[in-house]
């Protein structure tokens, strides 16, 4: 359900004229059994984009030619970033911005696991949603692996299995053979479908049984998905909203 608290014409007529995926996604959002709560219409016109902008990195993120690796073997572009114990740190006098595009530039130069691929698509989705030096100031310093993440890109966390395309969600695997197929972090897509790194596209199902192929001997217990979901705070970053 969408409750917008201050509505104008002018911003309303916007909604009539979704289309594609922007539509599915409002949809999804009106449709919902959560509530859904903005101040104005530009709020949501701003999450609906930043949201089609996660769906749209996740598939540039599968097309980049980034391996799929632990940290002991992953690899980052060592123009932009450096190695540290906790993940790669930006490098001094390197745009925030520059270094993330080149990710999806240049995927051959990197390898890391789902988790970080999660992040990555999250900042890669911001930056083309916001303007460009409020990117560069907000995410200066980045410190990149797993869930490490500046707290401006203000990721939540929440039980419940009713999912909006963009939300992440996650497959445990309880019977994993090596620790990095412990699970499959994914980006919803809408209309069945997810994005995990290390897999690809598809629907739940197929998710779960990919997993189930990277079980140790003997595993008895099935992958699923848990009843929970990731997404960012669409209203805190819309002021900086590069439209």
């Amino acid at each position: 359900m969408i409750i917008i608290r201050f509505p104008d014409g002018t911003s309303s007529e916007k909604l009539l004229s979704l289309s594609g995926k922007q539509k599915e996604i409002y949809d999804y959002l009106d449709k919902s059994l959560t509530m859904f709560e903005y101040d104005t219409v530009f709020q949501l016109l701003f999450e609906i984009r930043l949201r089609e902008n996660i769906i749209e990195a996740s598939l540039k993120l599968k097309d980049a030619g980034v391996a799929f690796t632990s940290f002991t073997y992953s690899q980052f572009n060592p123009v932009y970033w450096t190695k540290h114990p906790m993940g790669y740190l930006l490098n001094p006098n390197v745009r925030p911005s520059d270094a993330i595009n080149d990710i999806f530039e240049n995927g051959q130069l990197y390898g890391f696991e789902c988790s970080t691929a999660m992040v990555i698509i999250f900042y890669k989705a911001v930056l083309d949603s916001i303007r460009v030096s409020n990117f560069n100031y907000l995410f200066r310093g980045l410190l990149v692996w797993n869930w490490n993440y500046d707290p401006d890109l203000a990721i939540i966390t929440m039980e419940g299995n009713e999912f909006i395309p963009g939300d992440v969600v996650y497959f445990m695997n309880p019977d994993f053979d090596k620790p990095i197929w412990r699970g499959e972090n994914a980006v919803f897509l809408g209309k069945g479908l997810y994005y995990g790194h290390g897999i690809g596209i598809g629907t739940a199902e197929e998710m779960i049984n990919a997993l189930n192929t990277l079980r140790k001997e003997g595993a008895t217990r099935s992958a699923f998905m848990l009843k929970q979901h990731s997404r960012l705070n669409f209203k805190y970053l819309s002021q900086f909203s590069n439209r």
